[in-house]
């Protein structure tokens, strides 16, 4: 329910998945439905599907009859799958030197088709899969997931490759060549080059890739194959389903990624980026189609804010450097900071979720951490009232995300999988059940959950390629199995979803937004969508986690959007 990644959950996805690399309503969620509330995940189409999720089903065209809850179980192969190698392009230098990662002859493209690179074009963002190669000292190969994204601008704008800046960029005369390289404290020295070779399908580049890196302590170099797709999606009506664009408002400060609709206003939070600093930006709301900026804040040395939610007078944000902050919006216009509320150890809180009179906090700390719990029945007085802290094979990366239902906590413990806890006695929390992402590069982030033909059914997410929507019954969590799934575009991830009756709203990175009516959950069927994500729109960053990012249903008729570049976007409620 967050947005992009603090440096030390950007090496947890180095470690764990190999790959360079971020939101609520009502106070009170009536039963047996989620609250509107109650965070987003992500969309798709037909299982199987390689670009699913364009056709709409229609708004009408409802199941013949109520699902009985009846369905088949159904295999999990996880996210990511080999697929093997994407092209026959390789780097040819066993251990080189950084300068050696940079040089284009160390990369054989005998056999690309100069041709089709001849024809890319020279602008446009491309977001994909990695396939990494590693020999071992039996001969064999290690296979893992890695990654390729890169931005390229035709107007000499700032390039960039895997989000660190192109130093070399040779894609003309059907020579496609991109290398750049970053000093950073946290990952060290680092040089990231790709070599395209092919362009089997519209927008679609293939090649290969090195990524080497250099540290006082240590050194790394990964390499292998790639398949990258143009993250604009082209040949897709901006909109369908009756989902309009009512209005839209720039954010100024950093990254926004996710939104709180409360008291006729909007409560934007943003993390820093590139120099920019986040904070907390507020909209009047009260004329939806006509929103109007009152403040921002940006506290010095707190200002990674990545999530934010509500009880009554107080607003709570989730952050990075601090803890929780807690903001006096007793006048909704002018937020009046009271207090923080530290973590434990390293305090990185990423998300925060208001049930009731709880309010919960991922604590993220040494990439495992802890949900914190609130007693909130003072608003703007939290009492800390339990830490729930699980075994760290079910915590690895911490607590991504949480839903709240019916007495149970379900988190999304990123690599470690999704839990179902019991906290109806705080005294006595109960750990009931774990769903395991099969493979590699799992990442649970989000979820809903709700109750359909008398059994509890979560609609649960992840990020990085091959997300997709899960559809679990989690009845028994002692075993959980899945029902349905959803799927949109490989290379593109999933972020937060809310669920609202028989509809899933779920804002879907580059994607944009994805209505799906779940009526019958083991077949989620896509029935509106709007495609916020465009190449043109100022500090888009060419990576993994951009688009629609957060997603808010007041129950005032309208769908509340945080864009990562465009900010805040207003929909009717389709």
């Amino acid at each position: 329910m967050t947005s992009p990644l603090r440096p030390g959950w950007a090496l947890l996805s180095a470690l764990t998945l190999l790959l360079s690399a971020t939101t609520g309503c009502d106070d009170d969620p009536p039963p047996p439905v989620p609250d509107a509330g109650q965070h987003p995940t992500d969309s798709g189409t037909d299982a199987g599907s390689e670009d699913a999720g364009t056709e709409d089903a229609g708004t009408d065209a409802g199941p013949e009859a109520p699902w009985d809850g009846g369905y088949t179980v159904l295999d999990d192969p996880g996210d990511w799958i080999d697929r093997g190698a994407f092209s026959a392009c390789r780097f040819t230098v066993e251990n080189p030197s950084l300068e050696a990662c940079a040089d284009p002859a160390n990369f054989d493209m005998s056999s690309c088709n100069a041709d089709q690179l001849a024809a890319v074009e020279q602008h446009g963002i491309y977001v994909g899969d990695g396939r990494s190669e590693r020999l071992l000292a039996d001969g064999g190969t290690s296979v893992t997931p890695g990654s390729a994204a890169f931005q390229l601008f035709a107007d000499g704008g700032p390039d960039k490759v895997m989000g660190i800046p192109v130093t070399t960029r040779m894609t003309t005369g059907g020579t496609f060549f991109l290398s750049g390289r970053q000093s950073n404290p946290y990952t060290g020295e680092r040089v990231v080059s790709v070599a395209g070779c092919e362009t089997p399908r519209p927008d679609v580049i293939t090649g290969c890739y090195v990524r080497c890196t250099e540290t006082p302590r240590s050194s790394s170099r990964s390499m292998g194959t790639f398949e990258a797709e143009r993250a604009e999606r082209r040949g897709e009506a901006e909109s369908s389903g009756g989902m309009q664009l009512v209005a839209e408002y720039f954010v100024d400060l950093g990254v926004p990624v996710d939104v709180y609709v409360t008291q006729g206003h909007a409560y934007v939070v943003s993390t820093d980026e590139a120099g920019r600093f986040g904070g907390l930006t507020v909209f009047d709301v009260s004329d939806p189609a006509h929103p109007f900026f009152k403040t921002s804040i940006s506290l010095p040395g707190d200002s990674y804010w990545n999530g934010v939610w509500a009880k009554g007078d107080a607003l709570y944000v989730a952050s990075a450097d601090t803890g929780v902050s807690v903001f006096d919006i007793s006048n909704p216009g002018s937020p009046e900071f009271v207090l923080t509320l530290p973590g434990n150890g390293y305090t990185n809180v990423h998300t925060v979720l208001v049930d009731g009179d709880r309010l919960y906090a991922s604590d993220i700390t040494d990439f495992v951490g802890s949900t914190r719990v609130y007693d909130i029945s003072t608003p703007l007085a939290p009492v800390l009232r339990q830490v729930i802290t699980l075994p760290e094979m079910y915590s690895l990366g911490g607590p991504h995300d949480f839903f709240a239902y019916e007495g149970r906590l379900y988190i999304s413990n990123a690599s470690g999988g999704y839990s179902i806890v019991d906290v109806s006695d705080l005294e006595n929390v109960q750990h009931l059940g774990q769903y395991f992402y099969p493979g590699f590069g799992g990442f649970a982030h989000h979820s809903a959950v709700g109750t359909f033909a008398g059994r509890t059914i979560a609609f649960e997410g992840g990020e990085f390629p091959g997300s997709h929507l899960r559809v679990l019954d989690v009845t028994d969590p002692a075993s959980i199995v899945k029902i349905g799934e959803h799927r949109m575009r490989y290379s593109t991830s999933i972020h937060n979803m809310i669920l609202k009756g028989e509809r899933l709203y779920v804002a879907w990175y580059h994607e944009g937004v994805r209505v799906l009516d779940v009526a019958n959950p083991t077949q989620p069927r896509q029935v509106a969508h709007f495609n916020t994500f465009r190449e043109t729109d100022p500090h888009r960053a060419g990576g993994a986690f951009e688009g629609a990012i957060g997603i808010r249903l007041p129950g005032d008729g309208y769908v509340y959007v945080v864009d990562t570049s465009r900010g805040l976007l207003i929909f009717n409620e389709p």
